[in-house]
This record gives structure tokens, sequence and C-alpha cells, in this order.
């Protein structure tokens, strides 16, 4: 143990120290700061809360403008005096917001002036818009009401008052700079004095650090230095001296113990790679034994051994002896032992190692040319192999071993076992192989007129044997394989469960997600188709242009979501293509139709070219010719802000390139465009599902990055191939080739399963299209349905009060007694207290109790089985369908639901 002296701390004593010091000098330096950074705070709550009123009183003046505008419009609009309460209410809350703003920005004139001319303009709007045009409607002049709003100067006034205002938030905008400018400098100021601050602890804590690393570090940097020398390979009899009283010290010792274990082990290991060499040289059991013996003694420094090996009696004869005389062998000890008799016998009947220590001094006597003397310890081991004893060594030494000895000789015993046996197995080998040699010479001389059918013999033996050793190679082959298609058959197995998790997955994604956007779709569309049809007459076009685009803002996104599902059965295999004449005269007008206003509204040149060559009618799908041909012209348009979009149609003889190859002439479809074009690492990124250039392009211009890919799918359903040619900055070219087939190929579907999805979209396209269509005669079919649903009682199930709210209104005009309930129970306690409930809207998704329960219960609980059911479901798949009719539905209609087709459907059940 070194000495212990005044400055032994430990190491979590010396860091302890360091940190005290150092956070006295952070105390000291928070101290200092603080105060200025107490009076920054001050100045920083001032400017943001008087910068942060400033703007808030400018928007809530604009508000109060809008809110007055907006309640003078509705009460124009409907003759309802509760439109007049925003406007009441913005007419005295303005004043008030601007004599707080003029509080605020009295120190500042030319703010002062802005304010007055917009506190000017909203008077003056008060005065010939707002309050001018109340009073005429109040009075009843309707006429000058609608000559007002046909020049409308209180519009103008608004913008003005509008412009007015940004111009005013700019301007304070400026001021709020100024002061965070100035404000910054002072911030600049104390950063500077809290950088010299921090430099001075800084400076301290690396001195402490300093010192105190090096009283941890060289202790420690010495004994990794002589670890590091042990591990390489240098002298591992050195050991390491700490001179500290700390934890390096106690690592220091642990190396040192760990360091003789090492020492020991490699040791061990050495003699036994060297005992093992040594052995592996021999070829009879008097030159193993003597070798075995002699290096024995040298690496367990014995004095004398004799070792025993058991013959064919049983009996173990002795072999060999170390330092043993030739004169005194018989004195020394037995040619041969019988086991169980003596020490020796015993212990290769036990098989148990003895030690005896304490010898008497006539034990015998280990001599040398100086002189003798008896040993002070002898060892009797067995040598095993195969739990049989095939040997005894006896060894006598003047020394006593350490543990480590006894393990060592365990081991060498092992290894001589193995190898005795080895030796002996060798002899007889090479014994029975000297009697075989004899007997074959005695039967070659007594057998001499049988040698030729010998030899014949030995051909058809050698025959037998080549031909056993290639039948050995194939089986052993044909295992080999058998194990390798056994493995692969279990990897598919693993795989395709992997791939069934994820389809189903994937399966159930889209049907939630389905049915979490339709559901409110339903309502929104509903709401919105029965605005546009005005039943009432009391809507403005202005309005109905404004149902309108809600309605078609609706239609869009279900066309999005109808996008999702197509990709989906494309890539699942179950896209149903039906093909049919399709009149290519047709599709110029039709695309002007689709992007004519687009184009007119983006000031882009639109042009559709059909060229003379092509025929006026080719067989396709014509629903999917037009959804790729719009997906090419959507992109075309949404990616070109200036130039042109054209669409040109030719008929080639034929065309191929890499990925297509064309068995026929073909029709192409060329969208070209003057847009921000595609750099070339990109062309293969773009038909990828969910994927756009980059990021910065999905937030620019919007899209989901499906349309290409479900375009590029679709064609090759059709039989065809999308290809790009694009340069970035100067446009892009988009061509479909598809199969000119003139004829009806009387093709089956290239996917027999059923389209569930793709159907109900287009089914609800084609019913719009048709309710608009049907609108001119509605009169008669809308009397005829009315005296069929007048007085029927209707109850509405749904957990969604906007689809329930919806359906009402759908409904109201019919003149039926609607009842609705929100979930399964209460819908079975109407249908129990309410006999005379004629026909029921029940909603599939509920919680607790869901449609499908509730139906079973009416069915087979109730009994009501002439009771009409429809069941209104966001789940749109097959499967869905099915399982509502199995479970007792009287029909099915997917959400968003059309009221006709409700209607319809009601009639034909009552």
């Amino acid at each position: 143990m070194p000495e212990k002296h005044a400055w032994s701390l430990k190491i979590r004593g010396k860091i302890a120290l360091g940190y005290v010091i150092i956070l006295l000098m952070l105390g000291l330096f928070l101290i200092i700061v603080s105060g200025r950074i107490n009076s920054l705070e001050k100045e920083t709550v001032f400017l943001s809360d008087h910068d942060i009123e400033v703007h808030e009183l400018t928007y809530q003046i604009e508000k109060n403008v809008l809110d007055m505008e907006t309640g003078q419009r509705g009460y124009v609009l409907t003759d309802d005096e509760s439109y007049l309460a925003p406007y009441n209410d913005g007419l005295v809350q303005w004043r008030i917001n601007a004599a707080k703003l003029n509080n605020l920005i009295a120190d500042n004139p030319n703010q002062v002036r802005n304010l007055d001319t917009i506190t000017d303009n909203i008077e003056k709007w008060v005065d010939i818009a707002g309050q001018h045009v109340v009073e005429l409607k109040k009075n009843g002049h309707t006429e000058a009401v609608n000559a007002f709003f046909r020049n409308d100067m209180g519009k103008s006034l608004v913008d003005t008052i509008r412009s007015q205002s940004d111009y005013f938030r700019d301007i304070e905008r400026t001021l709020t700079n100024d002061r965070i400018s100035n404000l910054k400098d002072s911030n600049h100021k104390l950063l500077i004095t809290m950088y010299i601050l921090w430099g001075l602890v800084v400076v301290l804590a690396l001195l402490i650090t300093y010192l105190l690393s090096a009283s941890i570090v060289n202790p420690l940097h010495s004994v990794i230095q002589a670890i590091n020398s042990i591990a390489s390979g240098g002298n591992r009899s050195e050991r390491i001296k700490v001179k500290t009283l700390d934890e390096i010290y106690d690592l220091g010792e642990a190396t040192n113990g760990l360091l003789d274990n090492v020492q020991r082990e490699q040791w061990t290991s050495e003699q036994l790679t060297s005992m093992s060499i040594a052995l592996q040289e021999t070829i009879d059991m008097p030159s193993l034994c003597r070798i075995f013996v002699s290096r024995l003694s040298v690496m367990l420094e014995m004095q004398y051994a004799t070792i025993y090996v058991v013959n064919n009696e049983e009996l173990f004869e002795r072999i060999y002896s170390y330092a043993g005389a030739e004169n005194k062998e018989e004195r020394i000890g037995p040619e041969v032992i019988q086991p169980g008799v003596g020490l020796a016998g015993q212990c290769a009947l036990d098989q148990r190692m003895n030690v005896i220590e304490q010898l008497p001094d006539d034990y015998i006597s280990i001599s040398s040319a100086l002189g003798r003397t008896p040993p002070r310890f002898a060892v009797i081991a067995p040598i095993i192999f195969e739990n049989k004893t095939v040997a005894v060594l006896e060894i006598a030494a003047l020394t006593r071993w350490a543990p480590y000895h006894f393990e060592l000789l365990k081991e060498l015993l092992d290894m001589m076992g193995v190898t005795v046996n080895s030796v002996k197995t060798r002899m007889e080998i090479q014994r029975l192989l000297h009697e075989s040699q004899v007997m074959n010479e005695e039967l070659q001389v007594q057998s001499e007129e049988l040698q030729t059918q010998s030899e014949e013999m030995q051909m058809q033996t050698e025959e037998l044997q080549s031909q056993t050793s290639e039948l050995l190679t194939v089986n052993k082959e044909l295992e080999n394989q058998k194990y390798v298609a056994e493995n692969a058959a279990i990897e598919l197995e693993r795989y395709n469960e992997q791939l069934e998790q994820s389809s189903r997955y994937k399966s159930e994604f889209l049907a939630n997600m389905s049915h979490e956007l339709r559901t409110p779709l339903n309502s929104m569309l509903i709401l919105s188709q029965l605005l546009t049809e005005n039943r009432n007459h009391t809507l403005t076009e202005e309005e109905l242009g404004y149902a309108s685009v809600i309605y078609n803002s609706g239609s869009d996104l279900l066309s999005m979501i109808n996008d999702i599902l197509d990709l989906s059965k494309v890539e699942a295999g179950k896209m149903l293509v039906e093909m049919d004449a399709v009149n290519l005269t047709e599709l110029p007008s039709l695309l002007q139709g689709y992007f004519g206003k687009l184009a007119e509204a983006q000031n882009v040149e639109f042009n559709v070219t059909l060229n003379p060559e092509v025929p006026d009618l080719f067989f396709t799908d014509e629903m999917r010719l037009h959804q790729i041909l719009r997906n090419l012209l959507s992109n075309a348009f949404k990616f070109t802000e200036q130039g042109s979009v054209t669409m040109e149609i030719t008929k080639l003889a034929a065309y191929s390139d890499q990925s297509y190859i064309a068995e026929g002439p073909v029709l192409a479809f060329a969208v070209q465009d003057t847009g921000i074009g595609i750099s070339e690492e990109n062309r293969e990124l773009i038909f990828e599902a969910f994927r756009q250039v980059d990021g910065t392009t999905a937030r620019k211009f919007g899209g989901t990055g499906l349309g290409l890919s479900i375009s590029q799918q679709l064609a090759q359903l059709l039989g065809g191939h999308i290809s790009l040619e694009s340069e970035e900055g100067k446009g892009s070219t988009f061509t479909l080739y598809l199969p000119c087939r003139e004829l009806d190929s009387e093709e089956e579907p290239f996917h027999p399963a059923e389209l569930a999805q793709t159907a109900a979209g287009s089914e609800h396209s084609r019913t719009v299209h048709d309710a608009g269509q049907a609108g001119n005669s509605g009169d008669s079919l809308f009397e005829k349905e009315y005296a069929m649903l007048q007085g029927r009682t209707v109850l509405i199930v749904d957990d969604d009060m906007r689809n329930i709210y919806a359906l009402q209104k759908g409904l109201e005009p019919y003149g039926m007694i609607i009842i609705t309930a929100q979930t399964g129970y209460e819908c079975l306690q109407v249908v129990r207290e309410q006999p005379e409930v004629d026909i029921v809207l029940l909603d599939i998704m509920m919680p607790v109790l869901d449609g499908y329960d509730t139906l079973s219960i009416i069915r087979e609980e109730m009994h009501l089985t002439d009771l009409p059911i429809i069941a209104v479901s966001a789940k749109t798949m097959k499967e869905d369908r099915e399982r509502c009719l199995a479970a007792g539905a009287t029909d099915f209609i997917s959400k968003p639901v059309l009221i006709q087709d409700v209607i319809t459907r009601m009639c034909r059940y009552i």
C-alpha cells in the first residue's frame, strides 16, 4: 500500500471540488447578467404588448367593417332583421376600436393621419352604402336597392379601406422592426458582457480541469499503457504499480489479478498445444508413454513417475518409468497391476484421482548424482477414454502443486486417454493387417486354381463398389436438394404469410379510409345537391354558384378517393376492363368541355388535333381512356403557367421502345405542354404511386402523386403504354399508345373480378348527370313520388348527425313522417314501440351495436321479415354489400348517396 498523504482524495471528491469552484464562478456570472436581462425583459414586454395591440385593433376595425358589410347584404338578401345584429354591432365596435387605436398611436402624427383617413372612409361607407341601403330595404324600395348593388359604390370603398389598413399595418411593422433593432443593440452589449464573463469562467474551468485531469489521467495512463503492452504480446510478467490511493489503485490491483489469470491460462494453453503436437508424432505405445511422461515432468516439476497401460487380459502393465534405475525396477514397483489391488489398482477401478501428502521417508527415494531424498507428496491418476480406464499414472514430487497444475494434469490425462486408444487401435489394425496378409498368402498358395474366378469376382466387387459410391453420391445430392427445397418452401410460405398480412392490412386501411371520407362527404353532397335544385326558388344565382362549387368540390374529393381505390384494385389485379366502340370524333369537343374554361382561366392556349388518318371508331375501354387523358391533361395544366397545352391524336403503323412493343398499328395520344419540364433523373420517379419530383413540387402544385401511376397501369391493362419526353424548363410530352382495334375482338375482360369501387364512383357520376338532365321534366316525377311517399313513416338511423340532417332535408319535400335514431339500440326501441314504421334507412358502421347486429335482431329475434331496410354504408367493397344482404338488408346504398336514388328505391320497396 502506498503511503497516504494530505491530498489523497478519491476521484469523485476531486471532480466535486472542481465543480463547486466552477459553480461559484457561474453564480457570480449569473448575478451580474441577471440585472441587465431584467431591464431588457421590461423593454421587450412593453414593445410586444404595444405592437400586438396596435395590430390587433387594426384587424378588429377591418373585421367590424366586414361584419357591417355582411350584415347589410344578408339583410338585403333575406329581409331577415337578425342579419342586422352584426351590422349594428360593427357600427358601434369600430368606433370604439378606432378610439383605442388612436390613443396608442398618439405619439405618431403620420399614423394618426392615416387612421383619420381610414375612419373617414368608413364613415363615408356607412353614409352612402351601409345605412342608406338598410333604410331603403326597411322602406321597401327594392328596386332602389337593386339599382344600388348594380353600381355598388360601397365595394370600392371597402376595398380602399382594406388597402389603407394594409398600408397602416406596414408602417407599424416598420416601426416595430426599428424598435427591435434598438433592442438588438442592447442585447449585443449584453452578449459582449456575457462573453467576457464566460471567458473568465472558461479560463478558470480549464485550469481546474487541467489540474484534476493531471491527477487522474497520469496514473490512469500508466495503467492503460501497461495493459496495452501486455495485450499486444508484450511481457505478461510485468505488473502495474499505482501510487495514488483512489479508484485507479483498485483498477491496477484488479488488472494485476487478471494478468495472473491470463498468464496462467496462456501457459496452460501452450502446454496443451505442445503436448498435443508431441503425441501426434508417436506410433507405438512405449514411445507414447515415454514422450508423455518426459514432457509432463517439465510442465509439472515432478521427479518421479511411472505409467501402466491396460493389456488384452484387462491387466495394467508397466510401460515406462521416469527417473527409475534399471537395477531397482523390481524394488520400485510391480510390472503388472490388477484392478482393485493396491492404490494404483483401486484408482483404475474407481476412476478417481488420489493425492497423497506427507509421505513416509521410506516410501521411495528420488536420487541424483549428488544424493537422494524422499518425495513430499504423490498423485495417482486414471487415464480414461469413453468411461473406460486405459492407463494409470503415478507421480511423486518434492514440491506441492498449485491448483492450476492439477487442472492442467486433468486436461493432459484426457488428451492422453484419446491418444492411448488411438495408438492401441492403430496397433490392433496393424496386427490384423499382418494376420490378414499371412492368411492371404496361405489362401493364394492353396487356391491358385481359383485365381481366375477370384479375379472375376474382384472386378465385380470393384464395379459394385463404384456403383455403390455413385449411388451414395447421388443420394447425398438428392438429400441436399431436398433440404434446400424444404427450406425454400418454408421461406416462401413465410413470405406468402407476410404478403397476405400486408394485403389484409392494406384492404382494411382502404376500407376504413373510404368509410371515414365518405361519411362527411355524404351529408355535404346531399345538402349541396339540394341547394343546387333550389326547390323553394329562394337562392340567388350567386348562391346557386356557391352550392355548385361545394358540390363539385365534394365530387372531386370523391373522385380522388376512387383514384386511390383504383390504384389498389390495379395492384391487386382486380381491375375490370370492358372493351367497347369509342367514337374519336367526339373526343376533341369532350376534352374542350372538360378543360376549356380552365385554359381560359389560366390564359393558356389549348388545342386538340385529330389527324385525318385516325379512324372514327376503335375498340377499347372508353371510361379508362377518358380517365387516362384527363389525368395527363390535368397534369399539363397544373404545371403550365404560360404558353400552351396541346393534344394530338395520330395513327402509327408500328411502335416499340425498351419497355413496350406493339403488335400492329397503334393510336398515339400525345399531350404536350410548355411547363416546368422534368429532369432526366426524375422521369421514372413520377410514375411511382404517391411520388412527385420533390417535396417543393407537392407543396406548390398539390396533388397525391397517384395520377400518373394509375394512368400507366390502366394503359398496361388496355394493352398500351405511356412514354415521356421532357426537357427541364421547356416542357413535357406524355404519349399514350393504345392498340388500334378497329374491329370488336370479342375478348374477355382482362380481369374477371368485379370492380365494385370504380363502378360505384362511375354510377355516382352518371346518376348526377341524369339527375341534371331530368330537371326539366322532374315535376311529373316528383308528383308521382310524392303521392307514393306522403304520410309514410321512415326511420333514419345514423351515428353522424350531419347525415341524419342531410337525409331529413332531402326527404322533407315528400311529406314523409321522419323518425331518427343515432345508435342500434335506439333503432330497435323505435321499431318495437312504433310498428307503423314503413321503411328503415340503416347506417352500418355504428358504435357498440353496429348495423349488422341490428339487422340480425330485427329479422331473427323480432321476426320483422317484411319491413324494408335499406343499408347505407360508407364501405363500398363488394364483400360489404354481400355481408349486408346476408344479414337481412333489403337493399344496399353506398355513401355518398343521391337523394333521387334513395327516393327511387324507397318507392320501389314501399
